[in-house]
């Protein structure tokens, strides 16, 4: 084996343990990122709650200062004053309401991006998978054309010489 063959394989060798460490690294990358987005879908529950939790705060102050107001108006607690109360009630649901579902859509989002990162991740590692084949290929072809029992060997220049020669005397 020459040295040179001896450098091919080396550089070769180098070349295919880089893109394994590439790829390994590209690949956890998306791994925390894909973590870093579960742990918005967690927030995004602890942010629902605390909605929903500083809404009934409100909620009980309005209703309060609306019965202060039934109560200092004489109306008393029944007619208008039990309409009032029901409709908002209603719209507390509502409110409620909206909050999950706000809340679900956006936990939902941030889950589908974490398996959208793990999914990149994995085409990463399979990208560096697919370099590191090519550069077996590149490096083992390259050695192939280098060694002498090589099938891709191209003909000796004495051997070319001497066809052009022949070609040259019989045209004479």
């Amino acid at each position: 084996m020459s040295w040179q063959m001896a450098v091919v394989g080396a550089l070769g060798a180098a070349q295919y343990q880089q893109q394994g460490a590439i790829g390994k690294y590209n690949q956890s990358i998306q791994e925390r990122n894909a973590q870093v987005a579960e742990q918005q879908a967690e927030q995004i529950d602890k942010q629902k709650e605390f909605d929903i939790a500083q809404f009934d705060k409100e909620f009980v102050k309005l209703e309060g200062r609306q019965r202060v107001a039934s109560a200092k108006a004489g109306i008393g607690f029944s007619g208008t004053a039990l309409r009032i109360q029901r409709a908002n009630a209603e719209e507390a649901q509502l409110q409620r309401e909206i909050i999950e579902y706000n809340s679900k859509v956006a936990k939902s989002q941030a889950l589908e991006r974490a398996n959208m990162f793990r999914v990149q991740g994995q085409m990463a590692r399979q990208q560096a998978r697919m370099a590191q084949l090519q550069t077996i290929t590149s490096t083992g072809t390259s050695l192939l054309t280098m060694s002498s029992g090589s099938p891709f060997k191209t003909k000796p220049q004495s051997d070319i010489y001497s066809q052009a020669n022949l070609s040259f005397a019989r045209s004479r």
